[in-house]
């Protein structure tokens, strides 16, 4: 293993739970199909480019023929993928070949699983697909229960029961609401008439002195 594949792999550890908390045969699998390359750019480690790299040539004069050295960097985008297996977006630059890559292979969760190691040549790549081994492996440990007919009516019934608790509570609540507002209202208008009252009873004796 190079020294690249090992710190790539020290990292992917790292980066997914520690080397107690993953499968054996899982990080097996990560440790043998490493790339074993030395050379990868380091715009790379932040993506996923499905084997897109800086690709070098020459640039040809169309006067003299003369020849000058040049580079080609891929098409890179900032994307948002949806994980179902995460159940949110998640954000990562990738190249237009490997958006080809994912759309044909359904989705970015199953273009990391069918993806192997040796393919992916970039750390992020590495880390998704091992959490998300990771995550199916954890899926496939899980003990599902199924309930028959009549218990998943039962359950349903319950749940319906609580829903119209709760609107026959929002309901009485606005209810209550509205009629402490209008006894507010009523309550306000009556001082307002009582200190009309008030003031004219003034006016008139004021005006019986005089």
């Amino acid at each position: 293993m190079s020294f690249r594949a090992r710190e790539m792999y020290k990292k992917v550890v790292r980066r997914v739970g520690g080397e107690g908390k993953l499968p054996a045969e899982l990080m097996k699998s990560v440790k043998d199909m490493l790339p074993d390359s030395n050379v990868v750019m380091g715009r790379a480690k932040r993506g996923i480019f499905a084997g897109r790299h800086i690709r070098f040539g020459n640039k040809v004069s169309e006067d003299g023929g003369n020849k000058s050295r040049r580079s080609w960097k891929p098409n890179v985008q900032e994307k948002r993928l949806f994980s179902y297996i995460h159940d949110r977006h998640i954000r990562v630059q990738v190249t237009t070949h490997a958006l080809r890559c994912i759309d044909k292979a359904g989705g970015i969760d199953e273009y990391l699983l069918k993806t192997p190691y040796n393919k992916m040549d970039t750390e992020m790549g590495i880390v998704w697909k091992a959490k998300i081994e990771k995550m199916y492996s954890d899926l496939t440990e899980m003990e599902v229960g199924f309930f028959p007919p009549e218990e998943e009516a039962k359950i349903k019934e319950g749940f319906d029961e609580v829903r119209a608790a709760k609107r026959d509570f929002r309901r009485e609540a606005r209810r209550a609401l509205a009629k402490q507002r209008q006894l507010e209202a009523i309550s306000a208008g009556d001082d307002q008439t009582s200190e009309a009252t008030d003031t004219k009873e003034e006016v008139s004796d004021a005006a019986a002195k005089v």
